[in-house]
């Protein structure tokens, strides 16, 4: 593992300033800054350069300039064995990229008064949470423990609820609060589950539904959706995990609030393009969704619940902080925000400078591109600051 940080660290240090660069006009200052990704066949040659130094599958970048998208781009395999070129169009999984915009999906029905943040979950529920014990939404086991009725929206989509990461992560697979609702960061996929809960049976919406109408149809996303569609098949994208094991594509029947969306680098252009320019959301919710409010600190961001209670002073410098449905920092033109999505055979994320709007979008078949994005955010961005130690530990720990 030190091979890798050691590996990783070259690759960021080499990369990011080997980029062909034009001036433009700092969105604070007005001062000539570098746009490193002005040339995007430069880009692509390198972005396609480090994929084969680094044994990369396949994996896909967008990259957004204020309103309009600049670039997309796939390169590598979809699937290895048949030969078969990862597309603009492919189908590959977002992960924990849904969190993001099932955050910004809700931050629109508290546009529309339909919920408020800041309103306790207890009030939408028609009993106790701990009654509910059907299925794989069974929290009875919070039983005993009032602590659920501290909960809100907001804690659930800043991850402050207290909840472990995934349940069956808990001994027994029984939910339990490792700390008082609202009062520390510990990422949690089960706060967002929670919240489709509470929109399900509280609010009577389809979750499904409200996704595809107010984000993929809003941003013109043809290829997105919350479940498997049988259209897919035909231009899917299967994974490989670090070892170079290939893995087939998991067609999802559960719609997750958490991380169930399918889609492509094209679709992702857009929605990203929609949510950076704040569209279907007021000014205020527009802020709201990548505004710190829930200071990290810790030295990485799992094991959700092993890390509580250690300490990095680098997430304070740099202001991380979780937002909601995304993590927030403060760069060298000011606010930065970012969403990640993992798993064995899956790494993607998106960066956006809040300041200069201007987002790059990467999404990875092979967990292996993780190794490679921070020289290609640099390339495209610039020195983020992103805390990359933070959210990869096991590759750059050591930065």
């Amino acid at each position: 593992m030190k091979k890798l940080r050691m590996i990783a660290a070259a690759l960021l240090v080499a990369c990011a300033h080997a980029t062909i660069i034009t001036p433009v006009a700092d969105a604070q200052t007005g001062a000539q800054v570098e746009d490193p990704a002005e040339d995007f066949d430069a880009l692509d040659a390198r972005i396609a350069a480090l994929m084969a130094q680094n044994d990369v599958k396949g994996m896909a970048v967008a990259i957004i300039d204020g309103d309009e998208i600049r670039h997309v781009r796939a390169f590598g395999h979809a699937n290895v064995e048949n030969q078969v070129p990862l597309e603009t169009d492919s189908i590959m999984y977002a992960a924990s990229i849904t969190k993001a915009a099932f955050a910004y999906m809700v931050l629109q029905l508290v546009d529309e008064g339909k919920i408020d943040l800041d309103r306790p979950i207890s009030e939408y529920l028609a009993k106790p949470l701990p009654e509910y014990n059907e299925g794989d939404r069974d929290w009875s086991s919070l039983k005993g423990d009032e602590d659920w009725r501290l909960l809100t929206p907001r804690m659930l989509l800043n991850h402050s609820s207290g909840l472990a990461n995934l349940r069956w992560l808990e001994p027994d697979m029984d939910m339990s609060f490792h700390f008082t609702p609202g009062t520390a960061y510990a990422y949690s996929g089960e706060g967002f589950y929670l919240l489709q809960f509470v929109l399900e049976q509280g609010l009577g919406l389809n979750v499904k539904n409200e996704m595809q109408r107010r984000i993929y149809d809003r941003f013109g996303m043809p290829n997105t959706s919350m479940q498997w569609r049988e259209d897919f098949a035909d231009h899917v994208a299967d994974g490989y995990k670090f070892d170079g094991s290939f893995v087939p594509h998991d067609q999802r029947d559960n719609v997750s609030a958490s991380g169930s969306m399918d889609t492509t680098i094209a679709d992702q252009a857009r929605m990203w393009r929609g949510m950076l320019m704040g569209e279907g959301l007021s000014p205020e919710m527009r802020a709201e969704w990548t505004r710190g409010q829930v200071p990290i600190s810790t030295k990485s961001k799992f094991p959700t619940i092993d890390v509580l209670g250690t300490y990095d002073p680098r997430g304070p410098q740099v202001h991380l902080a979780g937002g909601l449905g995304v993590d927030t920092w403060e760069g060298p033109s000011g606010r930065f925000f970012a969403k990640g999505g993992h798993n064995e055979w899956t790494g993607n994320i998106a960066q956006c400078d809040e300041a200069n709007k201007r987002c790059v979008v990467l999404l990875g078949n092979d967990v292996r591109a993780e190794l490679i994005y921070p020289a290609i955010t640099a390339m495209v961005l610039g020195d983020t600051r992103y805390p990359w130690w933070w959210t990869y530990p096991e590759l750059f720990g050591d930065e």
